[in-house]
């Protein structure tokens, strides 16, 4: 790289370095000038010498003195001050003897001839001085000239570093296989990157300056969150969602929007960064449906079982029923067995019309707090006769949830309703925890039971999956069900030191 390559302008003629030979040429250049000084003072002295005004030649005698001028102010431009003097010194030489030669005629050496002497010094003095003020100022000059010489190399040097710089991370967005746009403050698109331009189908003159919201027939909300980065309400913004391209493609991406900064902490923008996920997606959605359909498998044999059981004790009463004959007794109580395996009939298949057919959630503004102060209240009773406590520990600066309030109910009351049974000959205690995580909000629902076996704890939201006899096994599973619709996340851990249920679900920053 160079300074042309870098743009910046043609590099100033460098001062010239003195070599040994322009030393040696100097030097007999001096001494040739010197030569011709004291040539000219020779030949001035010997004009004067001739000149007798004695004999009336007084006008010539004075045009010849004033030659000495001549060799001085020529060897003060050229030697400067030290020069003109010396070149004074050696005109008043015979300027002097001269005079001394002519005593007693009208020029002799007097007052006048001293000041002649005196004007030699002066004018040498004088002109050297001008002389050495020019070279001080040349040298000056010099002086600049090689410091603006050293500062436009330093800022060259400078210049193709931060080339190359730009070059290397140009290189890099390049090659990352990842689509990387960058976002002015005003949220119009300032740079992309050719994996950007193959998933969005556009060449960056085609984004460049375009709000990054026209980029899109559906953004998925990502210009949302480069408002909100940009507005300072968030620092990072994670999601992943199907795009609509300007081209009608369909990308399913993994979407990160986090401030661009300078080095003073000044905002310049954001930086969206968009990860094609649409194949790990298309894989998922396979590995879903197998699941889904292992999970039929074992619903359908759970209906089997859980239905078979009820039609075979209603068979054996009416079995009894007919060998009753007529007595009051045996004939209630087989009509009571009758009625009680309908209800659990009645029972599994609601559980089972709630899994299978799930309503939509009605998304309101829900405080979490306010949901789980009912869930106490409504289980506070039921957990003190097996001889367990509720402890709460609500954090009163929890953000809303967009949630389902009825639903979410039914969430955390089948958490503590199980809670209270898997305690209800032990007694203990059920602790109620909520606290923020950014843009989360995590509620943990936590008892000091005999935990669940390691064995059972990978099944337990699992359809028809229960240790209780008068169970559904659907209570978990439903859960599960209406957490996801919420876009949220369950996890259960357990030990012999009880069982923790973790809910996470987003937060309503929008409001």
């Amino acid at each position: 790289m160079t300074a042309e390559h870098a743009g910046l302008p043609r590099r100033p003629p460098s001062a010239p370095i003195e070599t040994d030979d322009a030393r040696r040429l100097r030097r007999r250049q001096s001494l040739r000038t010197i030569a011709i000084i004291a040539a000219m003072i020779a030949f001035i002295a010997v004009l004067d010498l001739m000149g007798d005004v004695r004999l009336g030649n007084i006008e010539m005698y004075l045009i010849y003195r004033r030659l000495y001028y001549i060799p001085i102010i020529y060897a003060a431009f050229v030697f400067g001050r030290r020069g003109g003097v010396l070149a004074a010194l050696a005109s008043a030489i015979p300027f002097a003897v001269h005079a001394q030669l002519l005593a007693g005629a009208p020029i002799a050496l007097g007052l006048e001839n001293w000041i002649e002497v005196v004007s030699f010094l002066v004018v040498g003095i004088l002109f050297g001085m001008m002389r050495d003020m020019e070279e001080n100022k040349t040298q000056d000059l010099r002086q600049v000239s090689l410091q603006l010489e050293d500062a436009y190399k330093k800022l060259e040097e400078r210049a193709i570093q931060l080339i190359n710089i730009q070059d290397y991370t140009q290189s890099i967005l390049r090659s990352i296989t990842s689509g990387v746009l960058t976002v002015g403050p005003d949220g119009s698109v300032a740079t992309a990157n050719p994996a950007a331009e193959r998933m969005l189908g556009m060449s960056e003159f085609e984004m460049v300056p375009k709000p990054i919201g026209s980029l899109f027939r559906y953004d998925g909300g990502i210009s949302a969150d480069v408002a909100k980065v940009l507005a300072g309400r968030l620092p990072l913004a994670l999601r992943e969602s199907t795009l609509v391209t300007a081209n009608g493609g369909e990308v399913h991406v993994q979407a990160s929007t986090s401030r661009m900064r300078a080095v003073g902490g000044t905002v310049l923008g954001a930086v969206v960064t968009l990860e094609d996920v649409s194949d790990i997606k298309a894989l998922t959605d396979q590995l879903i449906r197998a699941d889904r359909l292992a999970a039929m498998g074992e619903l359908t044999a759970g209906v089997a079982h859980e239905v078979r059981n009820p039609l075979g004790v209603i068979r054996a009463s009416v079995q009894l029923l007919e060998d009753a004959k007529g007595d009051p007794s045996r004939t209630h109580e087989a009509a009571e067995v009758i009625k009680q395996e309908i209800d659990r009939l009645d029972r599994v298949i609601k559980a089972l019309l709630d899994f299978g057919r799930p309503s939509k959630p009605t998304l309101v503004h829900t405080d979490l707090n306010e949901v789980l102060q009912d869930i106490v209240l409504f289980t506070n009773r039921f957990a003190k006769q097996s001889d367990v406590h509720i402890v709460e520990k609500l954090d009163s600066e929890l953000p809303a949830v967009h949630g389902d309030p009825d639903q979410l109910k039914q969430v955390f009351l089948n958490l503590v309703t199980n809670a209270v049974q898997a305690m209800d000959k032990t007694g203990g205690t059920i602790t109620i925890e909520t606290r923020g995580a950014g843009e989360y909000v995590e509620v943990s629902v936590s008892d000091n039971g005999p935990g669940i076996a390691a064995g059972d704890l990978p099944k337990v939201f699992d359809p028809f999956f229960t240790k209780r006899a008068e169970g559904t096994g659907l209570g978990l599973t439903i859960v599960h069900r209406i957490i996801d619709e919420h876009e949220g996340h369950i996890e259960v851990e357990s030990g012999p030191g009880g069982t923790v249920f973790n809910v996470t679900l987003p937060a309503a920053l929008d409001d």
